[in-house]
């Protein structure tokens, strides 16, 4: 599967073209609206790898594009709100605790805080896994909701095949990481080229999670549902 992946984007016509593109994207998301295309991109890879389509994508029909990633991104953004409220809390109320002057309470608030961390950590990893279960299933209707859709997740996220898949898709992104950050040494240069290696190993994860949210959905290879010509909310 990871080889597979990896010569996903090789497959394409129009390879050189959109990895430039989605580099320049990488590259510029600081400025909200080259995320939300690049994060488009991916919801357009998971949409057709789930539904067994091999002909990656292309930067095309930008509207649509940006919409689906601005969707996308807020899912992933209310998903990431979850551990970072839990530990506020955490830290506000031990916090609160060791200003009282009270050695006792300020001991209880130190334990708090650490407790708090070791949630936090906890959390994050399960949002970490979670998330791209949920992004796959917003891909399969574009309905904000989907991606908030327990009943249908839940199966997903229990299942061994979404683990491995899960799993194959980390170790992709943690190797694009390891190259990105050595090419991160070199300055200027290293800084773009590993914006090319990011965005790479991006659509090569997708590209796993996209199949096996296709396994495990048994989606056919149909077009995704329309309403009046554009895709429903």
């Amino acid at each position: 599967m990871i080889s597979e992946a990896v010569g996903y984007l090789k497959g394409s016509d129009d390879a050189v073209t959109t990895v430039i593109l989605g580099a320049v994207m990488t590259l510029f998301a600081f400025l909200i609206v080259p995320l939300f295309a690049a994060m488009g991109y991916m919801v357009r890879v998971l949409d057709r790898t789930a539904r067994g389509d091999g002909e990656p994508p292309v930067f095309e029909d930008w509207g649509e594009l940006i919409v689906d990633g601005a969707k996308a991104t807020a899912i992933a953004f209310v998903y990431a709100l979850i551990p970072t409220a839990v530990l506020v809390a955490f830290v506000v109320s031990g916090g609160l605790l060791g200003a009282s002057g009270s050695d006792l309470l300020g001991t209880i608030g130190g334990i708090g805080i650490f407790v708090g961390f070791v949630v936090w950590l906890a959390l994050t990893l399960a949002v970490a896994y979670a998330v791209p279960a949920a992004l796959a299933n917003f891909a399969e209707t574009r309905r904000l909701g989907a991606g908030f859709d327990w009943a249908t997740m839940r199966r997903a996220l229990a299942d061994r095949a979404y683990a491995t898949g899960w799993l194959t898709a980390f170790v992709i992104v943690v190797a694009g990481g390891v190259v990105g950050g050595l090419l991160n040494a070199v300055p200027v240069i290293g800084f773009i080229a590993s914006a090319f290696v990011g965005f790479y190993t991006a659509v090569a994860a997708y590209y796993v999670i996209g199949h096996t949210w296709g396994e495990l959905r048994h989606t056919p290879v149909t077009e995704r549902p329309v309403v009046d010509g554009q895709p429903g909310i």
